[in-house]
């Protein structure tokens, strides 16, 4: 059986007191444990003044210090289920933020990673955090580098958005050792919009994000609705939201029983993030028409937008000769004809990350989550079908 919460940390200031200071993947193997768990419970004893912190290192606080719980010393007994229970939450159940500084990372900001980042960051004002910004860019694949750089400067937590994509079983086991040291990180994190290999270290670690594979379902469960039994997917192969997208096709082909369809590859060199070409997306998919397929799911949104003038230019129409959706919502409604589009949740998915790491960097001990939220459908005239028809 596991040992306690109470017994755990007792165990963590017994080390400490023996050894001075000691770091957290150190303290980790020598109790034998979980590095995330020794992670959460020093945050706890930190939260409480009874351990000091310093990038990835813990310490006794300095001689005559008190933390939120009172003087500091050994957590046992009632003093250890006081600590347990505090919720650390503000007014209205909003985690108290205040003084905490919270790194985020992203691998670009613009369409997709802006909503996100005002989401984390109208959270981090409203419990009185501050949110620090870095960028790590697709092309650079320099996530340590830069999560390196980003601890110097002293955060408290950390909201993550790795570069690495599975694309295969050996990239699997790849993506697997690369994201191990993310389990070993000296500060809570949170993955966004990613979620760590099954069975890696880092599987460990609380994960917010967008459950894309439900967002296809909604799509192709519409088209089916309207009589379509062969759907394309015309979609990026170079971020992880276009991953999900595509396993979401082959899991939603196969459940709603589609006539299963070549994805269509809208990356076409150039490196990550390259621009498509639409007018040779717009060829392909008047070749597809030709051979019946009379609807297409398009990620992401900036392709979808471009296509129906491409299409008029080729003799079809949308709706009328091709049922048209796009996998995102940004810019959908101000299309001509409006398309009808699915919307993953990118604001609530920063919101409820950073809420998440608040409540990480309290002193209540707290599972792993790992949290899906779903994305919407709104239908409009692009897919033949009135509003609100489902």
């Amino acid at each position: 059986m596991a040992a306690s919460a109470d017994r755990r940390r007792a165990r963590i200031l017994d080390v400490v007191h023996e050894l001075g200071t000691v770091r957290v993947a150190d303290l980790a193997a020598r109790l034998d444990m979980p590095t995330v768990t020794i992670r959460r419970d020093v945050a706890a004893l930190a939260e409480a003044g009874r351990l000091r912190r310093s990038h990835g290192s813990v310490a006794l606080p300095d001689p005559g210090a008190h933390g939120p719980a009172g003087p500091a010393g050994t957590v046992g007994g009632a003093g250890g289920a006081a600590l347990l229970g505090a919720a650390g939450q503000g007014a209205a159940g909003v985690p108290d933020g205040r003084g905490r500084v919270i790194g985020m990372l992203v691998p670009t900001i613009g369409w997709y990673f802006d909503e996100i980042i005002d989401g984390a960051r109208s959270a981090a004002t409203a419990a009185g955090a501050r949110l620090v910004l870095g960028i790590s860019p697709h092309e650079a694949r320099d996530d340590r580098g830069q999560i390196a750089r980003t601890l110097e400067s002293g955060v408290d937590g950390l909201l993550l958005t790795p570069n690495r994509l599975p694309d295969g079983p050996a990239e699997e086991e790849e993506e697997e050792e690369e994201s191990d040291w993310l389990g070993d990180l000296p500060v809570p994190a949170v993955l966004v919009e990613r979620r760590a290999a099954p069975g890696s270290a880092a599987a460990g670690l609380d994960a917010v994000g967008s459950d894309h594979r439900h967002g296809v379902l909604l799509a192709l469960r519409h088209l089916a609705g309207l009589g379509h039994r062969s759907v394309l997917l015309a979609a990026r192969r170079d971020t992880w939201t276009a991953h999900e997208v595509r396993a979401g096709y082959a899991d939603a082909v196969r459940r709603l029983g589609l006539e299963p369809r070549p994805t269509l590859d809208l990356h076409h060199g150039g490196g990550p993030l390259a621009r498509t070409d639409p007018e040779r997306v717009a060829d392909q998919l008047a070749l597809g028409a030709e051979e019946g397929v009379r609807a297409v799911l398009v990620h992401d949104g900036r392709d979808a937008i471009q296509l129906p003038p491409l299409l008029r230019a080729r003799g079809l129409r949308v709706p009328e000769d091709i049922a048209l959706v796009s996998y995102d919502d940004a810019f959908a409604a101000l299309t001509t004809p409006p398309l009808t589009a699915v919307a993953p949740p990118k604001r609530a998915v920063g919101a409820v990350a950073l809420d998440l790491l608040l409540r990480r960097l309290g002193p209540a001990d707290l599972p792993a989550h790992h949290i899906g939220l779903l994305p919407t459908l709104t239908v409009r005239s692009s897919c033949g079908a009135l509003p609100g028809q489902d």
